[in-house]
This record gives structure tokens, C-alpha cells and sequence, in this order.
């Protein structure tokens, strides 16, 4: 997916990402609300496979899973960071959500034009004509994030299953 880098700092946390007091509003009002304290534009500005871009610690604080659906729901591409709070990290593959470490973000700007391959773990900035490797997503992770979650994931198996395929 291609877009632009929406760059955020170290420890974003959940009630950054999904703040608590829109929970009641459903994901809409959520995601409206998505990142409004750190970066007040970051919800009316991103579009349809952009891709967040953090420092350490992405995702810390509640279990809420709303905080990776909110991005989601925005069609982000996916999410580049430093490192993630586990069950973030977790709740983000459950929803579909590709989350790929980076070892750095050195040259990454805010708004660059780049393009997230998950599955090659690269994220490619474009107009710099330079790739950050990625670590790659473990193979069983992949394969949730390809089924678009962990429900459309088991829906797949246990349908392969039923008619006698191993998968």
C-alpha cells in the first residue's frame, strides 16, 4: 500500500489512539477522535493507506483493541515502529492491522511519500529512493494479517477443515 507518513513520537498509548471518552460512540466516534491529542489532524488529514510511523513503545497502556481498530477503521496501511506494546501488538494482528518493527527511522519524514510491504517487510520512501528493512511478521502472523484478522483467519481454517484440507 502507498501513501503518506503520518510521523508520531515515542509512547503513543491507547488512550491517544481510541481516547476514552468517545468508547460510548462506537468505532466512528472513536476514530474521529484517533490521535487528537498528539496530533489534532491526524484523523481528518490521513487517508486510505497511509501509514503511521512511531518511535518506542506504540500501542502502551489498555487493552482496548479499539485503539488498532480505530486505525482500521481509518484505512491506515499499517503501522512502522520502533517497538510495540505487546498487546497492542497482539490486538492489531487480531484486527487485520500489519505492525512491522523498524531498527530505525533514520531519513523517515513526516509526510514522505512511501509505500508498507508487509509480507517483504519494507517500507519503501519513495520520492527518497530509500528502503528501511523491516523485521519480518512471523509466518502464523502473516497469515492472519492476509485473512484480514483472526475471525476471517479461523472462518478460513475451520471452512478448509471441514472439507477434509489441512491448512
Amino acid at each position: 500500500m502507498s501513501g503518506r507518513v503520518f510521523l508520531l513520537g515515542d509512547d503513543i498509548d491507547t488512550d491517544q489512539l481510541a481516547p476514552g471518552q468517545y468508547m460510548r460512540g462506537g468505532i466512528e466516534a472513536i476514530a474521529a477522535h484517533c490521535l487528537e491529542a498528539t496530533r489534532p489532524d491526524f484523523a481528518t488529514s490521513v487517508q486510505p493507506g497511509d501509514i503511521a510511523v512511531a518511535g518506542r513503545n506504540f500501542g502502551a497502556g489498555s487493552s482496548r483493541e479499539q485503539a488498532a481498530e480505530a486505525l482500521r477503521h481509518l484505512q491506515v496501511a499499517g503501522v512502522v515502529a520502533l517497538s510495540f506494546a505487546g498487546i497492542f501488538y497482539r490486538n492489531a494482528v487480531n484486527l487485520g492491522l500489519p505492525v512491522l518493527i523498524a531498527p530505525s527511522l533514520e531519513g523517515v519524514s513526516d509526510g514522505d511519500r512511501a509505500t508498507l510491504d508487509a509480507e517483504a517487510g519494507v517500507l519503501c520512501l519513495t520520492e527518497k529512493n530509500t528502503d528501511i528493512t523491516l523485521e519480518p511478521m512471523p509466518e502464523n502472523l502473516r497469515a492472519i494479517i492476509d485473512s484480514g484478522g483472526l475471525v476471517p483467519h479461523l472462518k478460513k481454517r475451520f471452512a478448509a477443515h471441514r472439507k477434509g484440507q489441512v491448512t
